[in-house]
């Protein structure tokens, strides 16, 4: 199964392009990054209601970028409990491991959504624009704090 979660020497010997996904019930925001870099930028807002739809959406992003893996946000409330979504993000990410043949990787989202929120307030971007791009800047935000969380030994 390639859905699981890397080792210290799977981290080591990473290199490569990552795509990051905030997984939601109706669009999943993409960004992409590259691990030597440690930067992600906004991608594509996939509007989709099955995983069906969704993962035939992310196809032509996977050919594109080719990525050594992906990570998917799991929805942790604050005390550290699990949103209900988190169990659909975990199937999600494992149907998607198993149609693209990449590992997935989940990472904690907690508060990513109200970052980006902010973000793109601060940079003036209009109330309607920010519906347009808001789940791309969070799956931004996973994605660099996957990075950050994995630069010692990336």
């Amino acid at each position: 199964m390639l859905y699981r979660a890397l080792s210290r020497a799977d981290s080591a010997s990473l290199q490569g392009t990552v795509i990051g996904l905030d997984y939601g019930e109706s669009r999943i925001g993409v960004a992409v990054g590259e691990v030597s870099l440690g930067i992600a930028h906004p991608v594509a807002t996939i509007h989709a209601r099955s995983d069906r739809g969704r993962l035939e959406q992310l196809a032509p992003l996977m050919d594109e970028w080719k990525p050594v893996l992906v990570v998917v946000g799991l929805p942790i409330h604050m005390d550290d409990s699990e949103h209900p979504l988190a169990a659909r993000c975990r199937k999600f990410a494992h149907k998607l491991s198993q149609r693209f043949n990449v590992v997935a990787r989940m990472v904690d989202e907690r508060l990513t959504s109200h970052a980006a929120e902010e973000a793109l307030a601060a940079a003036s971007v209009s109330a309607r624009r920010r519906r347009n791009v808001l789940d791309q800047v969070a799956a931004q935000i996973i994605l660099e704090a996957f990075f950050q969380t994995h630069e010692h030994t990336a």
